[in-house]
C-alpha cells in the first residue's frame, strides 16, 4: 500500500520561493544537475517501503499544504562535527502543485495517508491564485 509524508517548509513563502530554496541549497551541497533534491531529517521512516511504492512527500507552506515531491530514496548520514546520526529523504526536483488544504503546525515529518491527501492541480487551476485566497476558499468550502 502506497503511503505518503508530510512535513513543514518553514520559512518558505510559496511555491516559487521554494523552487528557490532549494536550487540554491542543491548548489551549496555541489549536487549534481541531475541528482535528487533531498531534506535531512533526524528519524528515518520505518515504513520505507510503503513511501517508497509511489508515496511523496507533500510541503505544508504557511499552513497550507501546496505542493508535493515524489519520494526516491532514503539515505543515512552522519554529522561529524556534532555526532549525530540524519537521514536523507531523496526527493524528485519537481514540485507538483496540489489542491489547497490547511494543515496544523507539527514537527519532524508525519506519516500521511493517500485518502488525506489532496489531489494534484491540473493548469489554471487555484495554483494562479494567491494562497490565502485559495485557503480562504477551501474553508468556505467553494474549492
Amino acid at each position: 500500500m502506497t503511503l505518503h509524508l508530510i512535513k513543514l517548509a518553514v520559512g518558505v513563502d510559496d511555491l516559487a520561493h521554494m523552487k528557490t530554496v532549494q536550487s540554491q541549497r542543491r548548489r551549496q551541497r555541489g549536487q549534481s544537475p541531475r541528482s535528487p533534491h533531498w531534506v535531512y531529517t533526524r528519524n528515518t521512516p520505518r515504513r520505507a517501503a510503503e513511501l517508497l511504492d509511489g508515496g511523496s512527500l507533500y510541503w505544508v507552506v504557511r499552513g497550507v499544504i501546496r505542493c508535493r515531491q515524489e519520494l526516491v530514496g532514503f539515505e543515512e548520514d552522519f554529522d561529524q562535527d556534532d555526532g549525530k546520526r540524519y537521514c536523507r529523504i531523496k526527493v524528485r526536483r519537481t514540485l507538483v502543485p496540489t489542491a489547497p488544504r490547511t494543515c496544523k503546525a507539527f514537527q519532524g515529518w508525519r506519516y500521511f495517508e493517500p485518502e488525506r491527501a489532496p489531489p494534484d492541480l491540473s493548469k489554471g487551476d487555484t495554483a494562479d491564485m494567491p494562497a490565502e485566497m485559495a485557503a480562504e476558499l477551501k474553508r468556505l468550502g467553494l474549492l
